[in-house]
């Protein structure tokens, strides 16, 4: 699987949990989940859970300190697929 394919699955994600103010075309590598994106941390948890289910991977809790970003998100699907 690219990082492309990667990064479309993780968009997908995302778009389901994005607030109404903020459209799915605002999502970029660099976007912060909470300050940019307005995703509470409840969504946040669910956007963790289908991460998890998406990628067949497990996520730690310090996976989910250090997931500020959809980059950071990226890396730590990476990480974990390596």
């Amino acid at each position: 699987m690219s990082t492309n394919e990667r990064y479309t699955i993780l968009k997908d994600i995302i778009k389901i949990y994005l607030p109404e103010d903020v459209a799915i075309e605002a999502v970029s590598e660099e976007s912060h989940f909470i300050n940019e994106l307005n995703i509470n941390s409840a969504h946040l948890v669910d956007i963790v859970l289908d991460v998890e289910d998406a990628f067949d991977i497990r996520l730690e809790n310090e996976d989910m300190d250090q997931m500020q970003t959809v980059k950071d998100a990226l890396q730590i699907i990476d990480n974990k697929l390596s």
